[in-house]
């Protein structure tokens, strides 16, 4: 696991912003293209799952039609979409996140701006783009290249109105034991820097819908719904959302010389709150 390790993590998430303009006067270079493909295709997500991944040009002519790839709604400016797809399967929105926010971290230690984009592709121009198939999920993809060096004023309103400057406190995510005692910054010892790694994360609609509760060596995964959200969406996005948490916890344990691994343990006779689902457990080895 250790190769995955090919930029500063908590340098790179400290960084990472989103980015809705670009400056379209400069293309991504190929061997840019190369560098994330690669390291892309060397990730299997926390259940097993790999993504197939493409680059695509906004001016891609679609086979058989006129039609070209345009920007996606308040995206100014990019030239270059990275836009992968998995496998149908258990986990798999899960797996979807995890390795896609490597990816985009990646890409962010690379220089590179990028947007999280979650919504609905499948028949669209860009599920076409990647010929996605029956039996494939592409929830989200995300503009990359260069930012622009400024912001449009949408850009700061959504920016401001999404709130991704603020962040829930730890005794809103972190337990301990159970879901009735507070994990405390002191209490997480040298797991400190990864929950708070995962408290800066990024999530749809910033709503941060990760519980984790520590119980000696293993840290607990949960889903705490926001009932309504997914009903209008073609993907449950905060499924996304755990693997993207988790991604942040991995990889950041990993800089930190944390060794340990994913696996399925539910709690026993934990008392779980409503619309709060179980996901998967980090234990450390």
């Amino acid at each position: 696991m250790e190769e995955r390790i090919k930029f500063p993590v908590v340098e790179t998430i400290n960084k990472r912003i989103s980015v809705r303009t670009y400056n379209d006067t400069i293309s991504l270079p190929p061997e840019m293209k190369v560098k994330l493909k690669e390291f892309i295709d060397s990730i299997k997500g926390p259940f097993g799952g790999q993504l197939r991944f493409e680059i695509i040009e906004s001016d891609t002519a679609l086979k058989g039609t006129n039609a070209r790839l345009g920007t996606y709604g308040i995206i100014r400016g990019a030239t270059s979409y990275g836009v992968a797809v998995g496998k149908k399967r258990d986990k798999d929105l899960e797996d979807f996140g995890y390795i896609f926010e490597s990816l985009i971290l990646y890409a962010t230690s690379l220089g590179l701006g990028t947007c999280w984009l979650g919504g609905t592709f499948k028949k669209g121009e860009f599920a076409k783009a990647i010929r996605q198939k029956e039996d494939e999920i592409l929830p989200c993809i995300t503009p990359i290249g260069f930012p622009s060096g400024r912001k449009t004023l949408l850009e700061s309103a959504m920016r401001f109105s999404a709130g991704s400057n603020r962040r829930k406190v730890w005794g809103e995510l972190f337990f301990q034991n159970d879901f009735q005692k507070l994990l405390t910054s002191e209490e997480a010892g040298s797991y400190r820097v990864p929950l708070e790694m995962v408290r800066l994360a990024p999530s749809a609609s910033n709503k941060q819908p990760w519980r984790i509760i520590k119980n000696q060596n293993e840290y607990h995964f949960y889903l705490q719904h926001t009932p309504g959200y997914a009903k209008f969406l073609a993907y449950d996005l905060q499924r996304v959302d755990m693997g993207i948490a988790m991604a942040h916890f991995e990889l950041t344990a990993q800089e930190q010389g944390i060794i340990g691994k994913w696996v399925i343990t539910p709690q026993q006779d934990v008392i779980v709150p409503q619309n709060t689902e179980y996901i998967g457990s980090w234990q450390e080895e």
